[in-house]
């Protein structure tokens, strides 16, 4: 009995710690395309919305839309940051370089790609387990259903709101949060 008890603290003090090591956005390190650290707190004062990417599939036109956005409202308030992932019917099947390579060959992109990821399952990254889960980003729990979804993440580092997949980058409701005419 007593050592059950002395188990349960152990979990509850540790699952404390580690949710206030990480109650913001800005508290991660996630590692850019091309294999750099990219800690995610500097962007602090920031509007950001992260997408999950793939290369093969029906919304992946969305990059043209994407770039479209960052281009007219990034820069010293927003920006967009982008991590591939292979979650759904293999749909980003390819290497960093060549996910790099595709985004620049075809779209043009500009904005902050980071490495390929896994955005749900056992081996969901951190920074994914964070904005899926209210436990930890204090605002709702989602699940990450296709390829991307967006996430707006505000300029304190909080969680604003989940765009679905099939909402537009050029779209009202994106424009409106990124503009402040929410």
């Amino acid at each position: 009995m007593r050592l059950s008890f002395v188990y349960l603290t152990v979990f509850i003090m540790t699952t404390a710690t580690m949710a206030q090591k990480q109650t913001s956005f800005y508290d991660f390190t996630v590692t850019s395309i091309d294999g750099k650290e990219f800690p995610l707190s500097q962007l602090k004062g920031k509007k950001v919305l992260v997408v999950n990417t793939a290369s093969k599939c029906g919304y992946t036109p969305q990059y043209a839309q994407l770039e479209e956005l960052y281009k007219q409202y990034g820069g010293e308030n927003f920006t967009i940051i982008g991590f591939p992932a292979n979650n759904f019917l293999s749909q980003e099947p390819g290497t960093n370089e060549e996910i790099q390579e595709f985004c620049q060959v075809n779209y043009g992109v500009t904005f902050p790609m980071m490495e390929k990821i896994s955005v749900k399952g056992s081996d969901m990254a951190p920074l994914y387990q964070w904005l899926t889960e209210k436990d930890l980003n204090g605002v709702m729990d989602s699940k990450v259903k296709w390829n991307f979804q967006k996430y707006l993440i505000n300029e304190d580092g909080s969680l604003a709101k989940m765009a679905p997949p099939g909402e537009s980058p050029m779209g009202e409701v994106i424009i409106n949060w990124v503009t402040g005419k929410q």
